[in-house]
Formats: C-alpha cells, structure tokens, sequence
C-alpha cells in the first residue's frame, strides 16, 4: 500500500442511474460511508463530511471543502472491472493492516503496559520518582524476557522509554527542589530532541522514526518523521522553559496539565502531513 484509498464498489441499477458505495476516512481516526446514486446522496454514516478527505490530503491534493460531500464527489464510475478493482484494493488493505498488526502487536502491548504501569503507580502512590524506577525496573524485566520469548516485545518504544523513565528518576532523585521540577521537561526534551534529530540526520529514522512509523496508518518518510518530531520537542522544551521562567507556580502547572499537549499534538499532526508518503515517491 502507497497510502490510504478511498473504496469503490459500484451497484448496477437495472433502470435508471448506477448507484456506489464509497468506504473511506472522514478524518484521521474514523471511517465513514456514504452510498452515492449519481450526484445524489442517498445515505451516509456522517452525515456532512467527505469520506475522501484523508486520500486527498495523503496524496496532496487541494481540498476544496472538507465538509461538502457534493463538492468532492467523482463522476461514477462503474462496471464489473472497477468493482473487481475496489474488492482487491479492499483486500490488499486488510492484508496489509492485518499483516503490520501482527508483526508489531506485542511490541506495543509492551509499550502501553509500561506506560500503564507509570500512570497507575504515580496515582496511587504520588510519588513520580518512585514511579518511574519501578517503569524503567518494569522495562529491564522486558528485556530479560526477550531472551526467552520469540515475539517481539522491544520493537517499539520499550527500551528507549525504560532508558528515558531511568533518566528521569534520576533526575527526580537528585534534584528535588521546585525549580528543577519544573525544569525536567525542558532537560528531558532537549534531550529526547537531540536523539531524535540525531537519528533523522545521520540515520535517515532508521531508529526512531521506523519506531514511529508502526503506530500510524499510512507509509511515512522516516528521516522526516525523526526531524519533525526533534524539533516538536525543541519548541515544547522551550515552551515550558518561557512558563515556568516568566509565569507563576500555578500557571505552569495549568500549562503543563492542560495547554501543551493540545499544542504539542497540533505540531505532531502537521509533522505527519509533512512526513507522509505520497504514490508517487520513490520507494
């Protein structure tokens, strides 16, 4: 798959006009259909919105509107080869999916157990330090295990998050008084960023940004994902370092638990758009 289609499946009509089905993302998480007689809508699971709109923007195309569903509509196409063609693109895209998801299922089990672990042990206990020993201690198990199991468990982020939880409560054990507590984020992510940037610039993402790459639904540039995601990290280091220097106590912490991440995943969406891969790449 070079990216993500928009299905087809033409439905003849024995008079009148052909009608279609057109299965496809309304936006990045959800799928949508609409069954389509000519210019005519005659159903849609959401109703308003353009099931081709994530097609269109994979493959760069302007979109005139992403809320008419006239405006974006193509002229039918039908026929028993278009409809043959639809069902194989249909099938090559369950396989694919199908195929990723197998291959890199327990490697993100383990990753979302490890971050489990931290939430739940922070919660319950409200010590972040305490917290992130057992999540590293969790993340060393991991790799003790992988010597006797022959699914993938480290493929994802499980060995860089337990090495980052590591650094973290050593930070946490050392440097203790408020200041430094609002300055962890700044340290840590000017230092995730410089791995990041590292891996995109001299390794093309072959770390990072593979890593990266499992987690979304379409081909991405490697090297770019890492870059982009380098410098994400740099603007919120920065950003916390601008609040917690020139604002109080209490607006960093309203900062760091409410306003950055709504920021942090506007930059990461528009680092994927800049990262995607189009058909017409070179493999």
């Amino acid at each position: 798959m070079d990216g993500i289609q928009t299905i087809v499946h033409a439905l003849p009509a024995d008079a009148g006009e052909d009608a279609r089905v057109e299965v496809g993302y309304v936006n990045w998480w959800s799928v949508g259909i609409v069954v389509l007689q000519g210019e005519d809508t005659l159903y849609e699971t959401h109703p308003g919105k353009n099931v081709r709109v994530l097609e269109g923007l994979l493959q760069g195309t302007a979109m005139s509107s992403m809320t008419s569903q006239a405006d974006s509509c193509h002229e039918p196409e039908t026929g028993p080869d278009k409809a043959a063609g639809s069902d194989f693109s249909l099938a090559q895209m369950v396989e694919s999916n199908q195929s990723k998801w197998e291959r890199n299922k327990y490697s993100i089990y383990a990753d979302m157990a490890l971050g489990a672990l931290f939430f739940l042990v922070g919660k319950l206990t409200e010590d972040l330090a305490l917290a992130a020993i057992i999540g590293a201690a969790a993340g060393l198990a991991l790799v003790v295990v992988q010597r006797f199991v022959k699914v993938d468990l480290l493929g994802g982020f499980a060995v860089f998050g337990t090495i980052m939880l590591l650094i973290s409560a050593g930070f946490s054990l050392a440097l203790q008084d408020d200041y430094w507590v609002q300055m962890k984020s700044t340290v840590l992510g000017i230092f995730t960023a410089s791995l990041f940037m590292i891996d995109g610039v001299v390794r093309q993402g072959a770390y990072f940004g593979a890593r990266i790459e499992r987690y979304m639904p379409m081909p991405l540039h490697h090297g770019r994902i890492a870059i982009g995601i380098s410098l994400t990290g740099l603007v919120m280091a920065y950003g916390n370092y601008f609040v917690a220097e020139n604002f109080s106590e209490d607006f960093w912490l309203t900062y760091t638990t409410f306003l950055d991440i709504p920021v942090s995943m506007a930059m990461f969406y528009a680092v994927v758009y800049w990262a995607r891969k189009k058909p017409t790449d070179p493999a």
